[in-house]
């Protein structure tokens, strides 16, 4: 006989959420539970991650999104449509960053969980929304890949696979991650090269102003793990910040790194550097040609040598920031890394845990030897 629960759309008591208490990136213990059937992504590029945990169905789970991946990142946008059709209709709030989530809508949606990145936390708080939304009993969980990715992605990574109930995918994932950046590391740490002058332009072409760049995290870490000496490091206190052109050519930097992408929705015509899943290399390289010629980078080490390269920004707030380390390695030491292989790295990750192809064009330099 077939249980009546199967007529009736009821779970069984195996199949029942269970409560269990977890502690998010802020160090906050919230009581979720799992596992977690509707999800409401605070950030559209929330998706890299959830997708890598449950490439079966991405979209099982997700009720609802901030819409910025499709500005964002419109290549990775227009494959998950691609593979997922549905997304298109999947329910959308616009906002920023660091803004307040659509509370309005969120009550309606009633997720199990709501993922917020860790930079939207003094607007919550200030708005008392998470007071809110436990009241109708809405958790809601702080996760970070853009502060402190080196430290936050890993406990980020674990938190989604508990409340998933993916778990174990979530370690094979940290291990690849763990794999793929001592392949730089251990060879630095044994070698100990010279270590080059670097200056990280961060959102190249977004804005006309010169010179938004990362202090020792995110971009500035990845720099200091590939072998480099960060610019910004020693000068800026917090992770995101800006020099004056000045102090740019008197550091003399010997490379120069700059972070962009396909940002047409929010600067049509500009001079970002269209880069990303499937980009044209072409017309990247031409674009990364411009950088050369900004007053900051006047008769400095980099400008003589053509040492300039282009990555993809969405590195800075993505699981992925391997392929950055391991594509500044070689840049930064063509000689020890001739070997590494950041594409290859990049596309055994969609292979072994995302539903899309990987398609080149993350990378771009104007050196031929080490593109």
């Amino acid at each position: 006989m077939v249980p009546a629960v199967a007529f009736t759309g009821e779970r069984t008591e195996a199949e029942k959420p269970a409560p269990i208490t977890v502690t998010d990136i802020a160090g906050r213990e919230v009581t979720v539970n799992t596992p977690v059937r509707r999800v409401l992504l605070g950030e559209g590029r929330q998706l890299y991650l959830v997708a890598s945990l449950e490439p079966e169905d991405p979209l099982a789970r997700v009720v609802a999104w901030r819409d910025d991946l499709i500005e964002a990142d419109p290549a990775t946008y227009r494959q998950y449509l691609e593979a997922f059709p549905r997304l298109a209709e999947l329910p959308a709030f616009p906002g920023k960053e660091n803004g307040l989530i659509d509370i309005e809508s969120t009550i309606v949606l009633k997720p199990d969980v709501v993922l917020l990145n860790l930079e939207a936390m003094r607007a919550n708080e200030d708005a008392k929304y998470i007071e809110k939304l436990a009241e109708l009993q809405i958790p809601v969980l702080y996760i970070d890949f853009r502060h402190h990715p080196l430290k936050n992605t890993e406990p980020t990574i674990r938190l989604l696979g508990k409340i998933m109930e993916r778990e174990a995918r979530a370690e094979e994932i940290i291990a690849f991650r763990r794999e793929a950046m001592a392949r730089v590391t251990d060879v630095i740490g044994t070698s100990k090269p010279e270590r080059p002058r670097v200056f990280i332009e961060r959102i190249g072409g977004y804005a006309d102003d010169c010179c938004l760049t990362f202090g020792a995290e995110n971009f500035g870490k990845y720099v200091e793990l590939a072998g480099g000496l960060n610019i910004g490091s020693d000068i800026l206190p917090s992770t995101f910040g800006q020099l004056n052109p000045e102090q740019v050519i008197a550091a003399n930097p010997e490379h120069v790194v700059v972070t962009s992408a396909d940002w047409e929705a929010y600067v049509p015509g500009g001079h970002w550097i269209p880069l990303g899943p499937g980009a044209d290399e072409t017309v990247t390289r031409q674009k990364l040609e411009w950088f050369t010629s900004r007053s900051a980078y006047t008769d400095i080490a980099a400008q003589k040598t053509r040492t300039f390269h282009g990555i993809w920004h969405q590195f800075y707030n993505s699981p992925y920031e391997f392929f950055a380390v391991q594509q500044l390695a070689k840049w930064l030491h063509p000689e020890l890394f001739a070997s590494l292989d950041p594409d290859a790295t990049f596309a055994e990750y969609h292979r072994r845990f995302l539903p899309i192809p990987y398609r080149p064009g993350y990378a771009v330099s104007l050196v031929d030897s080490t593109d």
